[in-house]
């Protein structure tokens, strides 16, 4: 049976398309309280077209934040025109100082501090968030890593076991949101997190690492009625 072809409309920006990833995630330009929670919004539409999905989004689509802001074809095309300042004014300029500075050993450098030594960061203060932090604050919730695919296509890295229910944990680094206020889960992630939470039952919670010890403790509360919920 021949395989479905779907029709994608997405534009192709060729060699573009990293420089403009780059520069629209750097400086927070797709983010729910730019955009809207898009993937809430078109899986609430059920979209059939594209024009069904066009029309329906800037008619309920509001900006994510303490004042919601209505989404219109003009807050686009300022938000496109950010991103241009933002690439011609910091992006390149930066891009090319580096490449002016960058030499073979910085490349070889990079590639075992990346593969050894992050690494091994990242692995100590998962740890310490989790049997020092974690496991002491809820003595009763089983956690466990997650499996390698879980961990790669959902962003969980722990599992925390109720019984025969688990909340899903996810572990940043503090320089990730600097000050407890300016990251927000991607589209994708966002998406992830409801598959997690569709198969687990429990809700995934993001955990700040402050030299290995939970830098946002106000989520203690909302880990401990999780909990109480899954028990039920």
């Amino acid at each position: 049976m021949p395989k479905k072809e779907i029709k994608r409309y997405s534009k192709d920006f060729g060699k573009k398309e990293k420089v403009l990833n780059y520069t629209c995630q750097t400086y927070q330009l797709s983010r729910p309280n730019k955009v809207g929670a898009v993937m809430a919004l078109i899986r609430e539409c059920q979209p059939k077209t594209i024009e069904e999905w066009k029309k329906w989004y800037f008619k309920n689509a509001f900006t994510d934040g303490k004042k919601p802001a209505k989404i219109t074809q003009e807050t686009l095309k300022e938000l496109g025109e950010r991103l241009f300042t933002k690439i011609t004014e910091i992006v390149i300029p930066e891009w090319q100082e580096a490449f002016r500075q960058l030499t073979l050993q910085d490349c070889i450098d990079y590639i075992h501090n990346l593969t050894l030594n992050r690494t091994f960061d990242g692995f100590i203060r998962e740890k310490s968030v989790i049997t020092d932090g974690l496991a002491k604050q809820y003595p009763k919730v089983a956690f466990v890593e997650s499996d390698p695919e879980l961990d790669h296509a959902g962003d969980i890295d722990y599992l925390g076991w109720v019984g025969k229910s688990a909340f899903g944990i996810q572990i940043k680094p503090v320089t990730s949101k600097a000050n407890f206020g300016n990251y927000s889960a991607s589209e994708r992630m966002k998406a992830s997190f409801s598959d997690f939470t569709d198969k687990y039952k429990g809700k995934v919670f993001i955990i700040y690492s402050l030299d290995g010890e939970v830098g946002n403790k106000e989520i203690y509360k909302d880990i401990q009625k999780e909990i109480e919920k899954l028990k039920k």
